[in-house]
């Protein structure tokens, strides 16, 4: 990729789980992606902040506790209100408690304004997939 795209990386909320972000960094970068990995515990104001300084072309929301729910609820909202409004927004991970059809949770989540959500155990090669796709790479 010549114009590399750039994404912005993280687990969001209280979330520690630090492996699956490192794999995603990995995997984005060796698909030829300019990655800025924020690491975990990230804020909606951190993803926002940092898509905004980098001038990043999608925000990639991981979580794996199960709150996800909660901690992506208005970030949308709030990257319209940073003008980064044509941002690509994905979402991936345990994102909800318990087991919930992955169907119903998908349109919470697209409903809250996110382009692309994947469940958990999605392989890399999936998301890139779907990058390409958004991308028209």
């Amino acid at each position: 990729m010549e114009n590399k795209k750039k994404l912005v990386i993280g687990v969001i909320g209280a979330d520690v789980h630090a492996v699956g972000i490192q794999i995603l960094d990995h995997a984005f970068t060796d698909a030829g992606f300019e990655v800025t990995n924020l690491g975990v515990m990230v804020s909606q104001e951190e993803f926002i902040a940092a898509a905004t300084e980098t001038a990043a072309d999608a925000i990639m929301v991981s979580s794996l506790y199960g709150h996800g729910e909660l901690d992506c609820r208005g970030l949308r909202d709030k990257c319209n209100e940073a003008g980064l409004k044509d941002i690509l927004l994905y979402v991936g991970g345990n994102i909800v408690v318990g087991k919930q059809p992955f169907d119903e949770v998908e349109v919470r989540f697209k409903k809250m304004g996110y382009d692309r959500v994947f469940g958990p155990g999605t392989a890399p090669e999936e998301t890139i997939a779907c990058l390409k796709e958004d991308f028209n790479l």
